[in-house]
């Protein structure tokens, strides 16, 4: 009786052993089979992790759930392209400095504040918390919809754009970024006539339209507590130059460039060429970071350079 007793216990495991290693090879089987668990996806998930302020809705690796990151033929955010521009680009920093990244690594603080050196120093995040008492703070680019294909314009103020055409071809873009001045009135068919983005630091500010976003780009604390002041009491007129007391734009619609992203740009894109980038090398990037397709409207010779399908090779060498 005890013989038959652990024959039938020994049969009953080896039934069981044989039962669970089919479902197992079976699992594997069918997982092996999901697209978005490929091995050779994973591979490629370092550099798309949800992070806050920059890629909001993304892909798990290079194909994704849907292939890609955005509805264009070809999406900014998609690896693959291009292995030197992939080798520059960084999606976790954030070209918006708000509430959520205000401590500024201790190089970039120390980077930022000697752009251009101030007598009196501030506390930079005091400046900020008040600041964000005004303005939102909030970083408008965190969700990304990868059923749209926002397609932005960057465009620069080069004269030999004049005779050239391409207004109507700029305001067909979801987002037109500009710098400074930026004259647009009379020279409508060469630059277009809308804008979304204006990019600006204090000593070159002016009002801008309702619908418009400001983009404060500071060189130092003293920028954003003009932008507070600016916006509330008009106390700041001068900086190292005159500046405007009080400006009138959409306070909604206010945005601050991170120093980090600054720093960033300087030392990954353009390798310290300079004290550090110009505007419009700033605002390229900018886009670059927020858009799916960026076409450039600021060569030298007036001619556009489509950035789309990542190719910014021959724009930066």
């Amino acid at each position: 009786m005890k013989c038959s007793l652990r024959v039938w216990f020994l049969s009953v495991a080896f039934l069981l052993v044989f039962i669970m290693s089919l479902l197992f090879t079976y699992s594997h089987h069918s997982m092996a089979t999901l697209p978005y668990l490929d091995s050779g996806a994973l591979g490629g998930t370092h550099r798309v992790k949800l992070v806050p302020g920059y890629t909001g809705l993304q892909r798990l690796g290079k194909e994704g759930l849907s292939g890609k990151s955005c509805a264009c033929s070809r999406c900014m955010g998609d690896a693959g392209t291009s292995d030197w521009f992939d080798s520059h680009f960084d999606s976790n920093i954030s070209p918006v400095w708000t509430r959520d990244n205000m401590n500024l690594p201790p190089d970039v603080q120390r980077w930022w504040m000697m752009l251009q050196p101030q007598f009196k120093s501030h506390n930079t995040n005091e400046v900020l918390e008040k600041l964000f008492q005004i303005v939102p703070g909030e970083n408008p680019y965190r969700f990304r919809d990868p059923q749209q294909c926002r397609r932005c314009a960057v465009v620069g103020n080069s004269g030999n754009l004049r005779g050239s055409g391409y207004g109507q071809d700029v305001d067909s873009h979801n987002f037109i970024m500009r710098m400074n001045q930026a004259p647009t009135v009379g020279f409508e068919k060469d630059v277009g006539s809308r804008t979304t983005h204006h990019f600006m630091y204090p000593e070159s500010a002016k009002n801008l339209p309702a619908n418009v976003s400001f983009v404060l780009v500071p060189f130092k604390a003293l920028d954003l507590m003009w932008i507070a002041s600016a916006l509330s009491t008009g106390q700041i007129r001068f900086t190292y130059a005159p500046v405007k007391s009080f400006l009138r734009v959409d306070k909604e619609k206010v945005q601050i460039y991170n120093p980090a992203f600054f720093k960033y740009i300087h030392d990954r894109w353009t390798e310290h060429h300079g004290r550090y980038p110009s505007t419009g090398m700033l605002v390229l990037f900018f886009a670059l970071h927020v858009c799916d397709e960026v076409g450039s409207w600021c060569q030298s010779r007036g001619e556009v350079t489509e950035l789309q399908n990542r190719e910014t090779e021959p724009l930066l060498s």
